[in-house]
């Protein structure tokens, strides 16, 4: 077995009255996939952000790579997700004054990346995603499909060494879904990346290594997927 790359140790985050996470703990190890599937509101995506660093939890503690987030700052926690995390939300989140593949490129050149590199490898990922075609299309002209397909262009161009995906193909169809599931499982599991995917679709949890069950904030069962 080996050791966990990132860990949730008896998490607890709320929002006002609501306590989303109730001491949660999960830990995932290097280059596993683990689909986190539950309920509507039982605290799925509140963990991903949690793991992310995103979000500070009130109790308890996140650790990633033997670092715990808490002690970062929050520029150190930003740099982080730029440099070795991938993060798709779930409503894309692209920047709306940049094209297509200006968002894509976009953490490359944070990192300073030559520019004309960073643009040819933006345009190599949506190529890959089959997003090609709206490459200097504004988030505003592109379908609910298409911007999620940049979206998690701009996760990968990174290389990032452990990828957070918030239902990363709730706005596709069917045979989207599969070709973009295909491309991100794959390119994760040829670098050796780590996957932590919230999803509610049976298929995309049956893709992970291991299916992690939420209700109700805390963690129910973890069976392991054959």
């Amino acid at each position: 077995m080996s050791e966990a790359v990132v860990e949730a140790r008896a998490v607890r985050k709320a929002f006002g009255r609501t306590e989303a996470l109730r001491g949660t703990s999960l830990a995932v190890e290097e280059g596993e996939v683990v689909a986190v599937t539950g309920p509507s509101g039982s605290g799925k995506s509140t963990l991903l952000l949690c793991l992310a660093g995103v979000l500070r939890p009130e109790a308890g503690e996140v650790w990633y790579d033997a670092r715990k987030l808490s002690d970062l700052s929050e520029n150190d926690r930003t740099r982080l997700r730029r440099r070795e995390f991938g993060l798709v939300l779930q409503f894309g989140q692209l920047v709306p004054e940049l094209t297509a593949v200006q968002n894509v490129a976009l953490p490359l050149l944070l990192e300073k990346h030559d520019r004309r590199a960073a643009t040819t490898m933006a345009t190599g990922w949506l190529e890959r995603l089959g997003a090609l075609d709206v490459a200097d299309a504004l988030p505003g002209e592109m379908s609910g499909g298409e911007g999620q397909r940049v979206a998690i262009a701009r996760a990968l161009v990174t290389g990032p060494r452990v990828i957070f995906a918030d239902e990363p193909t709730g706005a596709l169809d069917t045979v989207s879904g599969e070709h973009v599931l295909a491309a991100l499982l794959t390119t994760a599991r040829e670098s050796g990346a780590t996957v932590v995917m919230v999803t509610h679709d049976n298929r995309v949890a049956a893709s992970a290594d291991r299916e992690v069950v939420i209700r109700d904030g805390v963690v129910e069962l973890t069976p392991v997927i054959s």
